[in-house]
């Protein structure tokens, strides 16, 4: 029976695919925060928390040696502990932007270091980081969130190259606009105190992003395409999916820079009735 150990696993993303995986009869370690507060995952056969703070090295290494000793190894790491933070860079604090690099790119690093040297000594291991279709596109208010995911696009595609050696594969799941709590609990929103003369773009362009949010598919066909890395016996690196993804990378792939950002600015600057 193969294990995974998922980041981020109290909401959204990080549940559906723990409920997914354990579906299909994985062994799962289903890590977060606070898994005291936890009143779902804990009920599933083959489940167990682990509290993982990605900011804390200390707390991964003791999940990741807790999930090895329970399950007898892991086989699967999936880099899923994130947020958003989101609005006009100008008005952001230095502190913000410590906190969205510390969680999005350095956290995921260190989940990341610490379970190599186990993959190693099993000659095999598949590193899976979710990122999004915004780590190969921008799009309007996501200059930070954008820049993170951005890194981590870079970050796996050089990786893959060095830890092919020792038989351990990584993998990128690239989700567009998917309906969970991203856009509302998990969504960091910068706010400057008086007049701020980015307000009228930010009350359009938020409002039309967080419409494609609440009519996107839900984090179950992230789950799925997750499993589909997992137990994929190919190299493929990339896995693009839902909120029209495939769509968008292939029109960017294709497209000059000048008509593609003018289908962005088009969709998300546009004036609402």
């Amino acid at each position: 029976m193969k294990t995974v150990l998922i980041t981020g696993s109290s909401s959204g993303i990080g549940r559906a695919i723990a409920h997914y995986f354990q579906s299909k009869g994985w062994q799962v370690a289903a890590t977060m925060r606070k898994p005291e507060n936890e009143q779902d995952l804990d009920k599933l056969d083959n489940t167990k928390l682990y509290a993982l703070n990605v900011c804390d090295k200390h707390s991964i290494q003791e999940a990741i040696n807790s999930a090895i000793d329970d399950f007898g190894g892991i086989d699967v790491i999936v880099n899923n502990a994130g947020y958003g933070l989101v609005g006009p860079f100008e008005a952001s604090t230095e502190e913000q932007i410590q906190r969205q690099f510390d969680t999005n790119v350095f956290g995921l690093m260190n989940v990341t270091r610490a379970i190599i040297p186990h993959f190693r000594e099993c000659k095999s291991g598949t590193i899976i980081n979710i990122t999004s279709v915004g780590g190969r596109l921008s799009f309007p208010l996501y200059s930070l969130y954008n820049s993170t995911k951005w890194a981590v696009e870079g970050f796996s595609e050089s990786l893959q190259y060095e830890l092919r050696q020792f038989g351990i594969k990584v993998k990128l799941i690239e989700p567009g606009a998917i309906k969970t709590d991203f856009y509302d609990r998990s969504m960091d929103v910068i706010k400057r105190k008086g007049p701020n003369l980015y307000d009228d773009y930010v009350d359009r362009a938020f409002n039309n992003i967080q419409d494609m949010g609440a009519s996107a598919e839900g984090p179950e066909v992230v789950a799925k395409k997750t499993y589909k890395a997992a137990t994929d016996s190919g190299n493929r690196l990339r896995y693009p999916v839902g909120g029209g993804a495939p769509a968008l990378l292939f029109l960017r792939r294709i497209l000059p820079d000048s008509l593609f950002f003018m289908g962005i600015r088009t969709g998300v600057e546009k004036k609402r009735k």
